[in-house]
């Protein structure tokens, strides 16, 4: 199919990379078709699709990852050509074989060579053969527990279990001594089937401090390949990518075209057509050990596309019509320098907790010169327990590496969300890390700055405090009296008959809570002018963000968007301490393991339930020795966020 006669592009996936290939769609003149689930009806990529399709229920199980109904909505819509995305069945290959059976054009690589790469276990085999050098590992058939003890035992402790069929970190646990090993397989196990449908994994050395640099190539159907310069990716929490950038800080131009050329024989090894990721661990002397590849386009393209000037998604439609690559390698760009952050709907401060709610506030940063926003989300949106829990991603292009850290910290800052728990943050600290400047990159980053990164909470100050009431008040509307406009009763001064007017204002915010005395009468350092609280103090004015959303406040203070609400100190105590000794789900999620009864005796740290959200295992545990009361769920059911699952005494 030339590009003459596609017309029609259906985008299999959800979130910000449907937005995104539908904008690259539309700027080619296809119509574009969105696929959703019933939970994704009224999507933001449902909403800026051309057409939609509904494929009905709510796991991705029952919707996103259904080949048949991905091709009875391309049938339906009159689509011609399916991109998959990333996630879901990128990379699976019994879509590109019933796609292509069903006469469509897939946006991918070929189904054998996502079966060649597709198997983690299967792509080292043919690596090795191909002279590309391994990390020391287990990839075969047998998946016991007494054959990873062996091969583990082998291989030397700490060791790193990943799922064969997927990625993201789904399906991947470091294990650092024997007695974890049984645990961490069995759990890794589930999560690679939840996520992946293939329970399949293997073991490999866990190499201490090293560097996750991966290659972009890029195939055409006339045997042409290149490799599109490199991306580094070693800020990672628990295995998956939270800061990405390219090219990679420090990489000497030989090291760069020793990787490219091998990426681009793993490519050439297997077939491959169309937009593809080789991925490497690099340690401090320069060697670098294949990992896997990616056959799909990676959530860090853009990066890509920011130092290359190129469009990868125009780029994969082309290819799949038959156009030979653009360009040679001699004339690959490489300009300036971009950074990458992925902006997550989870709690920092709450082990990452996913979060879900309603995106009560919900503001980008502003468009301009060398920025760049990636979401797939609106205000007023679902964030739900069933997907991924990123709602986008913010990109920031520099001439040099300095100049994007410092736009990207500025993009940060302009960003606000309200209503879930997001982890912007913890992306600023990360960036304005001196270790992160410095670019002092290892995939151990995180956990060995984890005191800086994720702070305990203190106190909030006096002047929060104090701001806080002043924009509270301000923008609570006056009460309207029809019969006496003017009357003294009407206005929020805190009137007090032959006193100075007070008032006094009671509020609470994650966790804390502070009563303010506000004087009703006396001219006011701060001032709430539409949606900036103006603070002005020996000739100085500093302006900060306060949206007020009904019942909440939401005030920007040194980073952080503070949520507050009005407190009852009379109604909480009256509360009291609630279900004591209970243990409650800490996110909305599917209960997949119950591992205790009632009556049973249970040391600290005892995994009582599994809970599973978006893709992901949460294990509930006893805070301190005692003994279960009280079982309030079963493996399989819903629950809500805070419910109590399990009664301790």
């Amino acid at each position: 199919m030339s590009r003459a006669t596609l017309t029609t592009l259906l985008v299999a996936n959800r979130g910000e990379i449907a937005c995104r290939v539908m904008r690259t769609a539309k700027a080619m003149g296809l119509t574009t078709v969105a696929v959703h689930s019933a939970t994704d009806r009224d999507a933001r990529h449902s909403r800026e699709a051309d057409i939609r399709v509904d494929l009905g229920g709510s796991k991705a199980a029952e919707s996103y990852l259904v080949i048949d109904k991905i091709l009875a909505a391309a049938k339906a819509s009159g689509a011609q050509a399916i991109h998959p995305g990333y996630g879901f069945l990128s990379e699976n290959a019994a879509l590109a074989r019933a796609i292509e059976a069903a006469g469509l054009m897939f946006l991918g690589p070929p189904a054998s060579a996502i079966d060649a790469m597709g198997s983690k276990s299967a792509a080292k085999t043919l690596m090795q053969a191909a002279g590309v050098p391994l990390v020391p590992g287990y990839h075969g058939q047998a998946q016991d527990l007494d054959t990873f003890r062996e091969a583990a035992a082998s291989i030397g402790y700490p060791v790193l279990l990943k799922a064969s069929a997927g990625g993201g970190g789904k399906g991947m646990k470091v294990v650092d001594e024997p007695s974890q090993l049984a645990d961490a397989l069995a759990s890794a196990q589930r999560e690679a089937q939840a996520s992946f449908g293939d329970a399949h994994m293997l073991v490999e050395k866990y190499v201490l401090k090293p560097r996750h640099v991966e290659i972009q190539v890029f195939a055409d159907q006339h045997g042409n390949c290149l490799y599109l310069n490199e991306r580094d990716c070693s800020i990672q929490r628990r295995h998956q990518k939270v800061v990405e950038e390219a090219p990679a800080p420090g990489l000497a131009p030989e090291l760069r075209k020793a990787m490219g050329e091998a990426a681009v024989r793993a490519a050439q090894a297997i077939g491959y057509v169309g937009a593809g990721t080789v991925e490497f661990l690099l340690d401090a002397r320069g060697e670098f050990f294949f990992m896997e590849m990616n056959t799909r386009l990676q959530v860090e393209h853009p990066v890509t596309e920011a130092i290359t000037g190129l469009d990868l998604v125009a780029w994969q439609i082309r290819v799949a019509c038959g156009e030979p690559l653009p360009i040679t390698q001699e004339q690959v760009p490489l300009n300036g320098h971009a950074i990458e952050v992925r902006l997550y709907a989870e709690d920092p401060a709450n082990d990452f907790l996913p979060a879900t709610g309603t995106l009560a506030l919900y503001r980008e940063s502003a468009p301009g010169a060398g920025r760049r926003v990636d979401s797939g989300v609106s205000e007023g949106d679902e964030v739900s327990p069933f997907y991924d829990p990123m709602l986008g991603k913010l990109i920031a292009w520099g001439v040099d590496r300095e100049q994007a850290r410092l736009r990207l910290l500025a993009m940060l800052d302009e960003f606000a969300i309200g209503g879930v728990k997001t982890n912007i943050a913890f992306l600023r600290r990360i960036l304005a890390h001196p270790g992160f400047a410095a670019a002092e990159l290892d995939t151990g980053f995180i956990p060995r700055h984890q005191q800086v990164l994720l702070p305990a909470p203190e106190p909030l100050p006096a002047l929060f405090w104090e701001a806080a009431a002043q924009a509270w008040l301000q923008s609570t509307p006056a009460l309207q009296r029809e019969d006496d406009p003017a009357s003294p009763w009407a206005t929020r001064n805190g009137l007090r008959l032959g006193l100075p007017a007070r008032s006094s204002v009671y509020l609470h915010s994650d966790g804390q809570a502070q009563a303010v005395a506000v004087e009703g009468n006396a001219p006011s350092a701060w001032q709430l002018a539409g949606e900036q609280l103006c603070h002005d103090h020996d000739g100085l004015r500093r302006r900060y963000l306060a949206v007020r959303r009904d019942d909440v406040l939401y005030l920007q203070w040194q980073g952080e968007l503070r949520t507050l609400r009005q407190h009852d100190p009379i109604a909480a105590a009256e509360a009291g301490p609630g279900h004591h000794g209970g243990l409650a789900a800490p996110m909305n999620g599917s209960i997949v393991r119950v591992l205790v009864k009632p009556g049973q005796a249970v040391a600290a740290g005892t995994t009582l339930v599994v809970l599973e959200a978006m893709k992901m295992e949460h294990s509930i545990r006893a805070v301190e020795d005692g003994t279960v009361k009280g079982l309030f769920c079963q493996e399989g059911e819903m629950v809500s966020e805070g419910r109590v699952l399990v009664e301790m005494e």
